[in-house]
C-alpha cells in the first residue's frame, strides 16, 4: 500500500484569462478575469499579479461587479455555484447554490438581488435558458438559490449573446438568425429574424449584442463583419436598423462606453475600432493589438478600455489612445506539438506559442518571459493556408544551444522540413539563429537529443526515412562563427527509429527501432547491443540518474513500461508511462493520463501513486528542477526535493505536486512581501515599504547608544528590481538617492570616536 503523505496537488498558474469578458473596478485600479476554477485579479497600472480568488471547484465561467457594493464581484461556475466576493481581500463573503451549471452571468443595477444566468433548459443538455435568481439573504455562507424564474427560452450560451439595454429595462439576447428583446414592464418580449443572406457572400448570422445604457439602440455583430443598429425595436412591425461596416471578418464583440457616446468594436483583424455614435461615418482606429480581439471591457468611469485576445493576452488601454499595460498569459496554439520543455538556462517552460513562436514562461512568476521567433515569417491569418509550424524543439544540458524542427506540408507537395540551431547570446540574453540545415531528413523528424557529454556538442535526430543522424558544431572556439554539419547516419534492418535517449555521462546512445531497442557507442559508432520488447512500437526512452543510471526505461505504444538492466541485459515490465528526464535522485515516472505512479527503477514498489489528478484532461507532463533543493528525509517525498512535476490540462491550467511545508513557506514569503493586499507590489513601493517600518528603529538606536546592532534591511530584490525599472515612473533621484544612501549605513556604537552616526556597511558597498 502506498502511503499519500503531505503530498498534495496544487494549482500553479497558466490558465485561460481570455475565456471570459475581463471586469475593471470602479476605481479602475485592479482587473479582474475568469482563469481555471479560480478568479486572478491584477494591477492595471503594472500588469502584476496581486491575488487570486479560490473556491470554485469547476471551470470559472463568468465575472460581474456587484452592482450594489463597488468592492465586491459575483463569479458563477460549471460546479453549480454563484459566489459573492470581496476581492480587495481576497474573501469569500456567500455562495449561492444553484443545483445547473451556468454558462454566463448578468446582472443590472436596475434589478437588486436578482442575477441573471445562463444553465441548461430541463431534458434539453444542448439547449440554454436565461434565468432569473433572487438571491436570498441569510446569515448562512452556504445558501441555496433554488427557485429559477426563465427569461428567455433557447437562447446562446457564449456570454456576448445577451445585454443589458436603458438602464436594466430590457435585455437582449441573439442566436443563428434571431434578436429576441424581453421588456421586463411589460413582460413582453419580441422577435426579428434575419434571412440567411448567402447572397453575394454575405452572411447574416448573429454573433454578438451590445445595447446602449441610455437610449432604445441595440449593436449586433454579424458573421460577414457587419454591424446592425438596432432601433425602434418595441414594436415588432416599425422596427429599424441602419448598417455600419469595416471587419472583413466577423465580428467578435461588441460594446458601448458607460455614457453611449461610443461604440468599440472588434475581431480577427486585430485592430480595436472606435465608431462614434451620434457620428455613424467616423470612427477611429487602435491596430496591431497582436491577435485577434475576443473580448471588449470598459471601466465604469470610461477612463480604461481592455480587450482580450485569442493568444491569452489582455490589452490594457487608456480611452482607446494608447496602451497602457499588457497581461500575457500561456499561449494556446493549434497545438503543443515540442511537448513541455524546460530552459536549463532560466529554469523556465518553453512550448509552442504565437504560430512561428516558442515561448518561454516562468514557472515561478506565472508570466511569460519572450517569445522567440523560430519560423522568422510574417504569419497570414487565413483559414486554410498551409503554413511553417515548430514541431520539435530541445536545449543542450548548459542551456547554451536550442535545437529546432519546423514542418509545412503543401496539398499536392512533398512536406518542407528545416532543422536549426540557435547560439545563445550573452550580450543579447536571447538565442540568436546559428545555422539552418534544409531537409535534414527524407521524411518527418520523430526525436532528437543533444548529448550531455562536456567533451563534445552533439545533437542526435531520429526520422521515419529510416535513419537516424549525429550533428556536431565544426568549431567549438566561437560557437557564433562555428557552424553545424552531420557526422553519421545510422540505422537498424531498414525500420524506422520513433525516439533516443543519451546516458548521463553521453557514452552510450539509444535508439528505438519500432519494437526494437539499440544501444550505440557515440565515440565510435559501434552498435553494442540490442535490447527485446514485447509487442508494440517504443515511442520513448529514457536512461537512469546517479544510482540508478545502469537502468534504461522504454515506454510502448501498448502502455507498458519496461526497465532494462544494462549490466545484466534483463527486462522486467513495470508500469504505465511518461518518463523523467530531469529528476538528479532517481528516474520517477508518471503517466500523462490519471492514475500517476512515481517510483525508483531500481524498485517495482511505487513511491507515490494518485488515482484522480484534477477534474479536466491532463495532456502534457514536465518535471523542472528546483532552484532549492528540498530537505525532505522520508522516502516516500524524496522525489520532490531535486524536482517538481508540472501538469498542463485543456484549459491551460499548470498543476503540479507540492507538500503542505512548501505551501505553507510559499504563503509565509507571499504574506511578507504584501503589506496591503489591496495595493499592487511593485519594486518602488517595496523599498519604500521597507523604508518606512526602518525609520523607527533607526530613531531608536540614535537614542539608544547600547542598543543591538540594526538588521540590514533585506531590500536587496528590491533594488535591483528598481534599477530595472523605467525612470519615467520613479520619483526624483534626490529623494531617492538621500534613501539610498541612508539604506546602506548601520548605526555605530563608538559614534563619538569617528564623529559620526552612522558607518557604511562595507558587505554592501
Amino acid at each position: 500500500m502506498v502511503v499519500h503523505a503531505e503530498i498534495r496537488m496544487v494549482h500553479r498558474g497558466g490558465s485561460k484569462i481570455n475565456f471570459r469578458e475581463p471586469v475593471i473596478t470602479h476605481d479602475s485600479r485592479f482587473l479582474l478575469c475568469a482563469a481555471g476554477e479560480s478568479v486572478n485579479v491584477y494591477s492595471t497600472s503594472t500588469e502584476e499579479y496581486v491575488h487570486d480568488l479560490q473556491g470554485h471547484t469547476d471551470l470559472v465561467t463568468g465575472v460581474v461587479l456587484n452592482p450594489s457594493n463597488h468592492l465586491q464581484v459575483y463569479s458563477c461556475s460549471a460546479d453549480g455555484t454563484v459566489r459573492l466576493w470581496d476581492f480587495t481581500d481576497a474573501i469569500l463573503i456567500k455562495t449561492f447554490i444553484i443545483g445547473y451549471p451556468i454558462y454566463s452571468i448578468y446582472v443590472s443595477e436596475k434589478h437588486g438581488g436578482v442575477v441573471f444566468l445562463v444553465v441548461p433548459m430541463a431534458n434539453y443538455k444542448k439547449l440554454f435558458q436565461l434565468v432569473a435568481v433572487h438571491l436570498p439573504h441569510s446569515g448562512d455562507q452556504e445558501v441555496e438559490a433554488r427557485e429559477l424564474s426563465a427569461v428567455l427560452c433557447d437562447v446562446s450560451h457564449h456570454p456576448g449573446a445577451a445585454s443589458f439595454g436603458r438602464e436594466g429595462e430590457y435585455i437582449a439576447a441573439v442566436k443563428g438568425l434571431q434578436l429576441e428583446v424581453f421588456f421586463f414592464k411589460k413582460q413582453k418580449s419580441y422577435r426579428f429574424s434575419l434571412k440567411s443572406g448567402m447572397k453575394k457572400g454575405a452572411k447574416n448570422a448573429f454573433t454578438c449584442v451590445s445595447c446602449h445604457p441610455k437610449e432604445d439602440c441595440i449593436a449586433t455583430g454579424h458573421e460577414d463583419g457587419k454591424i446592425r443598429m438596432w432601433r425602434n425595436f418595441n414594436q415588432k412591425k416599425e422596427y429599424t436598423y441602419s448598417t455600419l461596416h469595416w471587419h472583413h471578418g466577423a465580428v467578435n464583440t461588441l460594446c458601448f462606453t458607460p455614457e453611449g457616446t461610443n461604440l468599440l468594436s472588434g475581431g480577427i483583424e486585430s485592430v480595436l475600432v472606435h465608431w462614434h455614435y451620434t457620428q455613424e461615418n467616423q470612427k477611429d482606429f487602435l491596430p496591431r493589438l497582436g491577435a485577434a480581439i475576443t473580448h471588449i471591457a470598459v471601466s465604469p468611469d470610461g477612463s480604461l478600455f481592455c480587450t482580450s485576445h485569442s493568444d491569452n493576452k489582455i490589452t490594457i488601454i487608456q480611452s482607446c489612445v494608447k496602451v497602457s499595460a499588457v497581461i500575457q498569459g500561456l499561449v494556446k496554439g493549434d497545438g503543443v506539438w515540442t511537448n513541455l520543455i524546460i530552459d536549463p538556462r532560466s529554469k523556465a517552460l518553453v512550448l509552442n506559442g504565437k504560430p512561428g513562436h516558442l515561448q518561454f514562461y516562468s514557472l515561478h512568476h506565472d508570466k511569460q518571459l519572450y517569445n522567440l521567433d523560430i519560423v522568422q515569417q510574417e504569419y497570414i491569418h487565413e483559414e486554410g493556408l498551409d503554413q511553417f509550424e515548430v514541431v520539435k524543439a530541445a536545449f543542450d544540458a548548459r542551456g547554451d544551444w536550442l535545437a529546432t524542427v519546423e514542418e509545412r506540408r503543401k496539398k499536392g507537395a512533398e512536406l518542407e522540413i528545416n532543422l536549426k540551431l540557435w547560439a545563445y547570446d550573452e550580450l543579447t540574453q536571447s538565442f540568436v539563429l546559428n545555422t539552418t540545415v534544409t531537409a535534414p531528413h527524407e521524411d518527418r523528424i520523430t526525436a532528437m537529443f543533444f548529448s550531455p557529454s562536456p567533451e563534445t556538442t552533439m545533437l542526435v535526430t531520429t526520422s521515419l526515412d529510416g535513419h537516424f543522424k549525429a550533428w556536431l558544431l565544426a568549431d567549438h572556439s566561437d560557437a557564433n562563427e562555428g557552424f553545424w554539419a552531420c557526422d553519421f547516419v545510422g540505422g537498424y534492418h531498414l525500420l524506422k527509429p520513433g525516439c533516443c535517449s543519451f546516458s548521463a555521462d553521453g557514452s552510450l546512445l539509444s535508439v528505438g527501432f519500432q519494437e526494437v531497442v539499440t544501444v550505440w557507442s557515440p565515440a565510435s559508432w559501434e552498435l553494442l547491443t540490442t535490447l527485446s520488447q514485447p509487442p508494440g512500437a517504443i515511442r520513448d526512452l529514457c536512461f537512469g540518474r546517479l544510482s540508478c543510471s545502469k537502468y534504461l526505461l522504454g515506454a510502448s505504444t501498448k502502455n507498458q513500461l519496461c526497465c532494462w538492466n544494462l549490466l545484466t541485459c534483463s527486462r522486467k515490465t513495470v508500469t504505465q508511462p511518461c518518463l523523467n528526464r530531469l529528476n538528479g535522485l532517481h528516474s520517477s515516472i508518471c503517466p500523462l493520463l490519471p492514475p500517476v505512479f512515481v517510483f525508483k527503477p531500481s524498485e517495482p514498489r511505487p513511491l507515490y501513486s494518485q488515482k484522480a489528478l484534477c477534474t479536466g484532461k491532463v495532456q502534457h507532463a514536465v518535471f523542472a528542477p528546483r532552484d532549492q533543493m528540498l530537505e525532505s528525509c522520508e522516502e516516500r517525498t524524496q522525489w520532490l526535493n531535486r524536482s517538481q512535476l508540472y501538469f498542463l490540462t485543456q484549459h491551460m491550467d499548470l498543476l503540479t505536486f507540492s507538500t503542505k511545508t512548501e505551501e505553507d513557506r510559499l504563503l509565509a514569503s507571499s504574506k511578507q512581501l504584501m503589506v496591503d493586499d489591496s495595493v499592487a507590489v511593485t519594486p518602488f513601493y517595496l523599498l519604500l515599504g521597507k523604508h518606512r517600518g526602518q525609520q523607527l528603529e533607526k530613531q531608536e538606536a540614535l537614542t539608544n547608544p547600547m542598543a543591538e546592532r540594526t538588521q540590514l534591511p533585506q531590500g536587496s530584490i528590491a533594488i535591483k528590481e528598481l534599477l530595472h525599472t523605467p525612470a519615467h515612473v520613479l520619483p526624483s533621484a534626490s529623494f531617492l538617492c538621500a534613501m539610498f544612501v541612508r539604506s546602506l549605513l548601520i548605526s555605530s556604537s563608538s559614534a563619538s570616536t569617528f564623529g559620526s552616526e552612522y558607518s557604511l556597511d562595507s558587505s554592501w558597498v
